[in-house]
């Protein structure tokens, strides 16, 4: 593991708490970096322009010995990317198209050093059964998805009775894909 102090580009709560599970020491410091990308991206290239983006714009405040983690997660489907929906009206028809329908969810992540910096992806594959009307609103009047993309978790209820199948890694749908986040921290700076 790098001796670097590793610092946490991100006010996501799941990722804290991932990092934390994962017996990580860090310190946080969020950026108000821009989320758009270039929509001539691919999904996979869209998620590390995001995470490199909110990398750079943190990258100016790192010291000798600190390593930045930023990440990107995204919820696509037919080359569509769901963001975090506005309001509940943007949630349920969010919910309705991954509804008995398959998608992907891409998380982007990014490590920089003062001298290195270096982006990585993963892609989980998932299924959601169909979805019925009720249960549609009983998760987003419940659980209030709206800081999560595709207005779903999958650790909350919706994702507890609606998965049908997943080909990957859960913890990259729930924010942050820890086992190839630590093999990257593990190999940093070599890899970089």
């Amino acid at each position: 593991m790098t001796s670097l102090k590793l610092i946490l580009g991100s006010g996501s709560p799941r990722r804290r708490q991932l990092l934390t599970d994962m017996g990580l020491q860090f310190d946080i410091r969020v950026s108000d970096a821009d989320e758009s990308a270039p929509a001539t991206l691919s999904p996979a290239e869209t998620v590390e322009w995001v995470a490199k983006s909110k990398a750079n714009a943190l990258r100016n405040s790192l010291a000798e010995g600190e390593l930045l983690l930023t990440a990107d997660t995204e919820v696509w489907q037919d080359n569509h990317r769901f963001g975090k929906p506005k309001n509940a009206r943007a949630a349920r028809e969010m919910l309705e198209k991954l509804s008995g329908k398959s998608h992907q969810v891409i998380s982007g992540f990014c490590l920089a050093d003062k001298d290195h910096i270096r982006t990585y992806h993963v892609i989980t594959n998932l299924r959601f059964k169909e979805l019925s009307e009720d249960e549609i609103s009983f998760y987003i009047n419940t659980f209030e998805p709206f800081d999560k993309a595709g207005a779903y978790g999958i650790q909350e209820w919706i994702g507890m009775i609606g998965i049908e199948q997943m080909e990957g890694s859960y913890y990259n749908v729930v924010g942050l894909p820890t086992k190839e986040v630590w093999e990257a921290l593990r190999a940093w700076p070599n890899e970089a």
